[in-house]
C-alpha cells in the first residue's frame, strides 16, 4: 500500500502557558484539535499525549542556540534535518541568507524525495505578482518554497489555484479577493478547504502546505483575530479529518518557533513547538520516539520513503 504524507505547516505556533489572556491556544473554541487531544488544548504540559488517532509531543526548537528561534533557520532545520542554526552560529529569519541557502541547496525533503522517485509539491498556490517580485528581484525565496524550486518542483500558480489543484495561504481563497485582487478567485468553507486538502495530499506521496497567517497574527498581537484564526483553522482540520485515511498515511502539523502562543510579546518565544502526528497507532509509532527537535523530523520522515 502507497504511503502518503502531509506535512502541515504552522508558522510561529509554540507550546504556550493555558492562560486564555495571552494564549489564543487556550481560548479558541477547537473541538477538531481537543477531539485528536482527548478533550486538552494545545498548551504546554499536555505533550507527551496518545490518543486513539494522534501523539502529541512538544520538539525543541531552540536547538542548543542562544537568542529566539527565527524563521530562515527554524524552517531550514526542518528541511534538512542538519542544526542549522549551530552551523551558521545564529538563529536567523525571516528570510534566509546566503549560509542558509547554501545549506538548503545541499539538499532537503524536497530534493531527496525527488532524487529516489517520488513524487512531492508544495500545495499553496502563488499569484503572478509573487513571481515578478522574485524574477526582479524585489523579492527572495523564504526557506521552504527556496527548498521545492532548488529541488526542481514548480511552485503552484495562479492557474493551478483556479484549477482547484493548490490551496490559498487563508485556505478560504477570501484574501485573493481582498488583498490580491483578484475579484473572482474560487471561494470555499474551511471545511471544503480541509477535504480539498486531504485530496491534493493524497495525490503526491509526500506533500506539504504553509500556513504563514499564524506567525502574522502572533506578531500583530490581536487576541480576537487569532481566535478567529484559529477557529478557522480548526474547521479546516475537522475537514482534513473527515477524509483522511489514517491507515494510508500520516499527518504532520508542526512549526519552526513560538509566537502566537504568547500575544504578551509581538517577538517569537523559546517554547517547544508541537509535534502532532494524525493517522494510524502503527504509523505514529515508526516517528514518533526519533523526535525530540527540530532537527530530527525530515530523517525520521525520509524513512518512510525507503531508497
Amino acid at each position: 500500500m502507497a504511503i502518503h504524507f502531509l506535512f502541515l505547516f504552522m508558522d510561529g505556533v509554540g507550546l504556550g502557558a493555558n492562560d486564555p489572556l495571552v494564549n489564543p491556544l487556550a481560548r479558541a473554541d477547537m473541538p477538531h484539535l481537543r477531539g485528536l487531544l482527548d478533550g486538552n488544548r494545545l498548551v504546554a504540559g499536555v505533550a507527551p499525549l496518545e490518543s486513539e488517532r494522534a501523539t502529541l509531543l512538544a520538539l525543541d526548537a531552540n536547538l542548543g542556540v542562544d537568542g529566539l528561534p527565527q524563521s530562515a533557520t527554524g524552517q531550514a532545520t526542518i528541511l534538512t534535518g542538519k542544526n542549522v542554526p549551530a552551523l551558521v552560529g545564529e538563529h536567523y529569519g525571516p528570510k534566509p541568507h546566503k549560509p542558509v541557502r547554501e545549506l538548503i541547496a545541499q539538499g532537503s525533503l524536497f530534493s531527496t524525495l525527488r532524487e529516489r522517485g517520488y513524487t512531492a509539491a508544495l500545495l499553496n498556490a502563488y499569484p503572478q505578482r509573487y513571481f515578478e517580485a522574485i524574477d526582479s528581484g524585489h523579492r527572495m525565496y523564504s526557506a521552504i518554497p527556496l527548498a521545492v524550486t532548488s529541488a526542481g518542483i514548480p511552485l503552484k500558480t495562479t492557474e493551478d489555484y483556479y484549477a482547484g489543484q493548490a490551496l490559498s495561504a487563508d485556505f478560504t481563497g477570501q484574501g485573493w479577493r481582498d488583498f490580491l485582487g483578484y475579484d473572482d478567485a474560487p471561494l470555499m468553507t474551511p471545511h471544503q478547504a480541509g477535504r480539498r486538502l486531504a485530496e491534493l495530499a493524497t495525490s503526491y506521496d509526500f506533500a506539504f502546505f504553509e500556513y504563514w497567517p499564524s506567525d502574522f497574527a502572533g506578531h500583530r498581537q490581536d487576541k480576537s483575530a487569532a481566535v478567529d484564526l484559529l477557529e478557522t483553522f480548526d474547521k479546516v482540520l475537522g475537514g482534513l479529518l473527515e477524509d483522511w485515511e489514517d491507515q494510508s498515511g500520516l499527518v504532520l502539523i508542526t512549526s519552526d518557533h513560538g509566537n502566537l502562543e504568547d500575544l504578551s510579546t509581538r517577538r517569537h518565544t523559546t517554547n517547544p513547538v508541537p509535534g502532532l502526528l494524525i493517522g494510524a497507532p502503527e504509523l505514529r509509532a515508526r516517528i514518533a520516539p526519533r523526535l525530540r527537535a527540530l532537527s530530527d523530523l525530515a530523517p525520521a520522515i525520509l524513512d518512510f520513503f525507503p531508497t
